[in-house]
């Protein structure tokens, strides 16, 4: 099935070079984004309503980050053009005729009197940057903003950023919280492109199907009917075809996999990075995993904690796809272990009946109801998942599932997974400030059980027995502070896990509860990241 296009409008080469030009102008910070109080001031005077002019903003800043990089300001300038036109702005716009058609520029008055001084005051023509890219029929086809200096806060990320440095990240190292859940963050994290991760059983067509989507194999890709990925593959978007050795990536600093580290070199010789260029990949990052395998003896022959990185990697992505084959529908031990790391990423997960065109309609009926049946005992919850019936192998519908039923549902199911991977991108930045609270309240709740168990310490004499007992009692522990905190139950750490890692620590070198940091974060989610979020809204709202 062909991949349509998210439409950006028809842009000569003339009118790239204009547009470039009242870029570099209206942008007044010459960093690249055009930030909502750029646009108060240089949208005013096309002379359109506050409202009409609201519409273009929520539009041409989809991803909500609170500025518009070069090819999105090019779709607010051609919406106006439209809206000047007497057009209706509207999303629907973007992918009507008469848009893609539009070569007029839009009146903005003054401006060309106010670029002449400009140029008349430098003493020359203003430099053209890059021009903006030929519009193709594929999803995404614009470039990464420039590199903003640290210091300034003009999106969205960009305030995570400086909030992360200043109130949440001294809680962590205070509490030692990257050695218990997760790595303290880095740039790499809050800029990364969203991530799909791919999980299923050996044969469910996982590497078909990023094949599907790219339209094109992979460097490194491998298909077969047995377990033929034994790595875990990131695929993401590079200037060449080319594979890179999971060692290289993990210390790479402009990637977000340095906390890879912590699962040893046994894990990294079967992780790596597959690169080339592709529109899709610079909006979005595959990862292809290891087929779940069945059988206790599997697991040991693991030489990682194949669980561990597959939860380390559900934290990270934006969308996790559970693919099945309709000949092997049983969950085996692995991938109920696995199932069950994904706790607390539910909103991401979506499961994928793939292959099915590979069985008859009735037999489609029966294999959907044992798949939901089964899916119901693994997630142990009376709500599951979205299942979204295809075949993503770029072949045409089995004729055994091609009647007006079969061909119809294919369709719908295949168009409704196609569209939740191009809202990816629009909500990558809602996801990031989604991830950031989590965390943020999982790092409160992990100081107060590091202070609590501390403060039971004992002074002098006996500490390593007392150590034992409260490591041996620590879901009693939790329930006690669950209780003096008013903290959901739901969100402490896992028991066993907690335990474990604890076991390794001296309790007593850890620091007493320390109420100004805490005070620090409590501030952050109840004043700064609302503040920071009504900042950068659309600026017309």
């Amino acid at each position: 099935m062909e991949i349509d296009s998210i439409s950006t409008g028809s842009c000569s080469k003339e009118h790239q070079t204009i547009f470039q030009e009242w870029f570099n102008y209206a942008d007044e910070d010459g960093d690249g984004r055009f930030t909502g109080n750029d646009a108060t001031k240089f949208f005013a005077i096309s002379n359109l309503s506050r409202q009409e002019l609201k519409q273009v903003w929520a539009i041409a800043d989809s991803k909500r980050q609170g500025y518009l990089d070069f090819k999105e300001f090019v779709i607010a300038m051609q919406l106006i053009s439209m809206a000047q036109s007497g057009y209706s702005v509207t999303q629907g716009l973007l992918n009507s005729d008469v848009y893609l058609k539009n070569q007029e520029l839009p009146t903005m008055e003054g401006l060309d009197a106010s670029l002449a001084k400009k140029r008349r005051k430098q003493g020359k023509k203003i430099v053209i940057g890059n021009s903006y890219p030929s519009v193709s029929k594929n999803w995404f086809t614009s470039k990464s903003p420039k590199r903003v200096p640290a210091s300034s806060v003009t999106s969205v990320i960009d305030g995570l950023k400086r909030l992360y440095l200043q109130k949440l990240k001294p809680l962590e190292v205070a509490y030692r919280y990257n050695d218990f859940v997760s790595p303290l963050l880095t740039n790499s994290d809050f800029d990364a492109k969203p991530m799909v991760l791919l999980l299923g059983q050996y044969s469910t067509g996982k590497t078909t199907f990023i094949k599907h989507m790219l339209q094109s194999s992979y460097p490194g890709a491998h298909i077969g009917p047995e377990p033929t990925t034994d790595r875990f593959v990131v695929v993401t978007s590079g200037p060449d075809e080319r594979s890179i050795p999971g060692n290289t990536v993990a210390v790479q600093a402009d990637m977000p996999f340095g906390g890879l580290t912590n699962f040893g070199t046994a894990f990294l010789s079967k992780f790596e990075c597959s690169q080339m260029p592709h529109p899709l990949l610079e909006h979005i990052t595959f990862v292809d995993s290891p087929g779940v395998l069945s059988g206790e003896k599997q697991r040991t022959q693991r030489a990682y904690d194949f669980t561990g990185v597959t939860s380390w990697f559900a934290a990270k992505s934006d969308l996790i796809l559970l693919l099945f084959d309709p000949h092997k529908l049983d969950v085996s031990d692995e991938f109920k272990r696995v199932i069950s790391s994904l706790k607390g990423h539910d909103d991401k997960i979506r499961v994928v009946l793939n292959k099915a065109d590979q069985v008859d309609t009735q037999q489609l009926m029966r294999v959907y109801g044992a798949l939901m049946w089964s899916l119901g005992k693994v997630l142990n919850t009376p709500e599951v998942s979205r299942v979204y019936i295809g075949s993503f192998n770029n072949k045409p519908v089995n004729d055994a599932i091609s009647g007006p039923i079969g061909k119809e549902l294919f369709e719908k199911e295949q168009e409704d997974l196609l569209s939740d991977l191009k809202d990816i991108p629009k909500k990558a930045c809602d996801r990031r400030i989604n991830e950031f609270v989590k965390r943020a309240r999982a790092v409160k709740i992990h100081a107060y059980i590091i202070s609590h168990l501390k403060k039971h310490m004992p002074a002098m004499i006996g500490k390593a027995k007392v150590q034992q007992k409260l490591i041996d009692n620590l879901e009693g522990e939790f329930v006690k502070v669950q209780k003096e905190f008013h903290l959901p139950p739901g969100d402490f750490p896992n028991v066993d896990e907690f335990k474990e890692i604890l076991s390794g620590y001296n309790i007593d070198k850890f620091v007493k509860l320390k109420p100004k940091m805490i005070q620090a974060v409590d501030d952050m989610l109840a004043h700064d990241i609302p503040n920071l979020l009504k900042t950068f809204r659309n600026p017309y709202g």
